[in-house]
């Protein structure tokens, strides 16, 4: 019976300490996300400026090149919306529809890019990209910054807890 019970105390410990982890591992994906949206957008504004491109295939492009990530599958929903819809509709629909790691300021963020795409000349779209890749520089910083304050905490924190509900269990 003994040893049944401090099975169910480590399991119990365990469940906790991963869920601290998992909470940790947000910020550090987030990070990730943003970077790889970055990349995905430098690629983008360079398709549209040299090979003039259609912005359907760009889209199937980077959600190729991006494989099989949240960036991949925000890419992949812009280009399936895109054949019923203009793109900044299908843009908007993507970011809306997707599940990221992102917050909702990130969000905002990008869907600031809907605005101009597809329905302006090529020099617009491109200040456009560029800009909210300025946009995304202070919001990768942010998650840097983010990631390094309670990445570290939330996996101890998980530990901790984990280790109080056992004694008080015991």
């Amino acid at each position: 019976m003994q040893i049944i019970k401090y099975i169910l105390l480590f399991l119990v410990f365990i469940a906790i300490s991963l869920i601290g982890k998992t909470i940790s591992q947000k910020y550090k994906l987030r990070l990730i996300e943003l970077e790889e949206i970055k990349n995905a957008l430098n690629i983008f504004k360079t398709k549209i400026k040299f090979t003039y491109a259609p912005i359907g295939e760009i889209f199937d492009e980077i959600s190729l090149e991006a494989e099989k990530s949240n960036v991949a599958n925000l890419f992949k929903k812009a280009k399936e919306k895109l054949q019923t819809g203009s793109a900044s509709n299908a843009w908007e629909y993507a970011l809306e529809n997707t599940t990221t790691n992102m917050k909702q300021e990130d969000i905002s963020v990008l869907k600031n890019l809907s605005k101009l795409l597809g329905t302006s000349d090529l020099e617009g779209q491109i200040s456009q990209i560029e800009l909210t890749q300025d946009f995304l520089d202070t919001q990768i910083k942010q998650a840097e910054e983010e990631k390094q304050k309670n990445e570290k905490l939330y996996q101890k924190l998980g530990t901790i807890i984990g280790l109080g509900i056992v004694i008080m269990l015991i």
